[in-house]
């Protein structure tokens, strides 16, 4: 398995990931939402409140990714498509330097499996509306697109994987 659950002993480690990969986005597309640093507290908050996964390279995080079963406070769940146990994926990030191999596909692939196991009927997410978001990613990933919204003045896309089929509508 390529992921792993987070210690509170990796907290320091993905504050440091979430926060690179902040600053290389800034480098690339500019200053924005997406280029807040994380700290460690942040990323310990988050451990308390859902699951954070994380791919390593030896002793080194290079990818992490956060399910929650609770609806985080900027998705508007009327877009999605009704179901009874949604799980939200949160947090995801690779490491600058491992980008563009598949690695980042390759935890969706286990994001999904975990999704399975735990068990939810769909994955749910959004993407910052903007060149610096992952939306392309998530589309080619088998994700589909569901809906748009602004959340304080932040453009975002809703995005969503059913795991089964559901007839809650």
């Amino acid at each position: 398995m390529l992921l792993e659950l987070a210690t509170n002993d990796d907290a320091s480690s993905l504050a440091v990931l979430h926060t690179r990969v902040a600053h290389d986005l800034a480098r690339l597309h500019g200053r924005a939402p997406w280029t807040s640093q994380t700290a460690e507290k942040g990323v310990l908050h988050a451990m308390r409140h859902s699951r954070v996964y994380v791919a390593r390279e030896g002793q080194s995080i290079v990818a992490t990714l956060r399910l929650a079963t609770k609806k985080p406070w900027a998705i508007d769940a009327s877009y999605f498509t009704p179901c009874r146990r949604p799980l939200y994926l949160l947090g995801m990030a690779v490491a600058p330097a491992h980008q563009r191999r598949g690695l980042g596909r390759r935890c969706l692939d286990e994001a999904r499996c975990l999704a399975s196991e735990w068990p939810a009927d769909a994955i749910r997410l959004d993407a910052y509306d903007a060149l610096a978001g992952a939306g392309p990613f998530y589309a080619r990933s088998g994700y589909t697109e569901v809906g748009r919204a602004s959340y304080r003045g932040v453009p975002l896309i809703y995005y969503e994987l059913m795991l089964t089929v559901t007839t809650d509508r």
